[in-house]
Parts: C-alpha cells; structure tokens; sequence
C-alpha cells in the first residue's frame, strides 16, 4: 500500500503544477502579454450559487403544487327547476354552498307553509245549523261550552236535548252561562244571584260593553250572564216510575202498584253490547244517557227484577219503553226501543233480552236511553252499571 501511494505521489504533484494559477506579468509599457492566458479552474462560489439557485426554485414550485392540491375542488351549483307548489321555498336537508366553495350540510327542519294563529277570545254568539247525526253532547264539546248551556239559550229546544232536528238553528253563546234581557229595577247583585253567579263576571264580560268607570246597563239590553244557570225542566219524571208492589219502596210519590213481588237484583250490568256514548251523557237536563246501539241490536235487563212497563207509542218521547223495578230501591228504564220482547209484570233475569235498539218517540238516530232510578229520582248511571 505504501508503495503504490509513493506510486501516484509524483503524478499528482505533476497535476497540481499544471493547473497552478501563474500569476499575471504587467511590462512597464502596458504590453498584453505575449504569451496566451491559461483557463483556470472554475471558481468553488460560482458552482455553489447555481446549486442553491436551482434547490429554491425546486423547493418553491414543490410548495406551490402542494398548495393547490390541498386545496377543496370548487363546487358549481347549477340552477334547478322547481315546481310551482314549491317555488320560493328551499329544500330541506340539501347541502348549502358557502363563499369560500365548501360544503356545509343545512339543517332539516319542518316548514310551515301556514301562519298559525292564537285563537281570539269570541265574545259574540254565533248560530250552528244542525246536521244528522248531530248530538248536543258533540256540539257542545265543538264549541268548549256545557251541553246545558245549550239548552238554556235554545228555549225551542225545551230543555230536551232529543228535540235536535236537522235544520234547526243554535245559537252557540261564547261562554258558559245563558242570556238575560235587563229589566227595570235589575242590579248586577240580583241578576246574578237569580242565575247563581257573581256580580263581577257580568260587569268584566268583554262581550257586555259595561263602562268599568260607572257600571250601568239600560232595561232591554240583552246581557251574557257568564257562568249563569237555571233549573232546567226535567222531562224524565213525565213518565212515571211504577213500582212493583206497596212493600218495595221503589216507586216513589209518583209509583203505581202494577206488579207483585219477584226476583231481586244483587248487581247492575251493561243493557247493550257497546260501553259508548252515542249522543248525549248523565246531566242537566238529560238524567240519563245515550248508549251507542244500531237499529234492532238485543237490548239487556241491567238486573234481575219485574217488568213494571212495557209499552209502544209517544209516551212523552221515550217512544216504545220497557222499566223494570229490581226489588232493591232501584228502577231502570228502555227507551227509543224498536221491538219489546217482554209484557208487564214478566220477571226476568240479568241479560235477558227484553227488547232492541230503535229510533222511535222523540230520538234523533238509533240508539238506546238508559236511566237508573233510585225511589223515583234520576242517578248517574255509570255510577251503578258495571
């Protein structure tokens, strides 16, 4: 190894001589120089400034390529044909394009197309002109009032909810209560005890135009009496609880003996197939209630007991009607019926079929009007039936 480095140690120093710069001759006349100039080797800072020229061109177009890359694709947005039910309206849930071309997802909500707007106060009454299959109950829950207010604003009704016809106009009050013509000599006091209410909610009825500063309303104005009431006429005492023999206490001051003795009901169950209401509920002016029964389905003793009536016609609107006193202080009552199946005095049994649902005497559709009586006075009877 030392041998070959002694070798190539004169080659080298030969090379070296021969690329020596030799250093420039200046005559003292300012001659050129005769001898022709040696090129010399290319300077180190010259070659270094080129590399760092070209590695920050590179580095710049590598960071402007990167740049766009990572850059979002623009989104174009074409125009869409929209229908004209739907025009003016966006879409929901489709993405929303922003300035800067990204897309953001909208959030879905449900449109109104409608304004909704609050339910004002009336304090005016208005007229309902009744359609078949109409029932006092249902209106007056149409309208947020008391089926009795009905009936005391509609003397036509005669305090009888069966007496609805189709045609037959209401006037529909805005408020529970009733109207009142003003006499000579009435005080908002004595108005409102007459019809059981307060002073207060006459004079503070809107609907009344009473000056709030000096309360005074003028004989013969007709005034709403807010929360006012009246004894309605109660048409169910027309027909006459009978009672089936002098030792049963079950008829009351109007009864008639038709009937000796017989079973004695323990229990009270449904007199038809439905539990539902069809027309109108147990209240005022209505001391029983409909059950919703088409024309000619059976009709059932609610107890065991004896038949004090069974009987076709008018009979004050009840139509064919059947009562059977039960021996227990208790009577109910049949109405409307269609066909009656049993005859006075009979004994029947709980379930027995005494008859089928009907339209007749004073009804408005078929159905059955079933009342419990207790020595002669209307009860509720959703509060013994089960």
């Amino acid at each position: 190894m030392k041998k070959f480095i002694d070798n190539i140690r004169p080659f080298f120093s030969a090379l070296g001589q021969k690329l020596k710069r030799k250093p420039k001759v200046i005559s003292a006349v300012n001659e050129p120089p005769t001898a022709p100039r040696v090129k010399g080797k290319a300077d180190r800072f010259t070659i270094i400034s080129w590399v760092a020229t070209i590695l920050i061109v590179a580095a710049l177009l590598s960071s402007a390529i990167l740049y766009k890359n990572s850059r979002p694709a623009s989104i174009t947005v074409s125009a869409q044909p929209t229908s004209v039910a739907g025009a003016g309206q966006p879409e929901v849930g489709v993405p929303v394009t922003s300035g800067d071309g990204s897309g953001v997802s909208s959030i879905p909500r449900k449109l109104q197309l409608i304004t909704n707007i609050p339910e004002r106060p009336r304090y005016e009454s208005v007229i309902y002109r009744v359609s078949r299959g109409d029932a006092m109950i249902s209106i007056a829950d149409d309208y947020k009032l008391k089926s009795e207010t009905i009936l005391y604003v509609n003397t036509q009704l005669e305090d009888n909810p069966h007496n609805l016809k189709p045609g037959m106009e209401l006037t529909i009050p805005p408020v529970d209560g009733l109207y009142y013509e003003w006499q000579d000599g009435d005080t908002f006091e004595s108005v409102a005890e007459e019809f059981y209410t307060e002073a207060d909610e006459i004079i503070a009825f809107p609907g009344n135009n009473v000056d709030l500063t000096d309360p005074k309303i003028k004989p013969g104005t007709t005034v709403m009496i807010p929360g006012g009431s009246r004894d309605l006429r109660q048409w169910e005492q027309d027909l006459a609880t009978n009672g089936r023999g002098a030792d049963t206490g079950t008829g009351g001051a109007n009864a008639t003996n038709a009937c000796g003795g017989g079973p004695v009901a323990s229990g009270f169950g449904w007199p038809a197939n439905s539990h539902s209401i069809s027309g109108n509920g147990y209240g005022p002016g209505h001391l029983g209630i409909d059950i919703q029964a088409n024309e000619g389905e059976p009709v059932y003793a609610a107890g065991s007991g004896i038949v004090t009536m069974a009987q076709g016609g008018w009979n004050y609107g009840y139509g064919n009607v059947v009562q059977i006193d039960h021996g227990n202080g208790y009577v109910t009552v049949y109405a409307h019926l269609s066909v009656i199946n049993v005859g006075l005095c009979t004994p029947v049994g709980q379930g027995a079929v005494i008859g089928a649902a009907g339209n007749t005497g004073n009804s408005f559709g078929a159905h059955l009007h079933f009342e419990v009586r207790i020595g002669g006075s209307n009860v509720n009877p959703y509060s013994i039936v089960q």
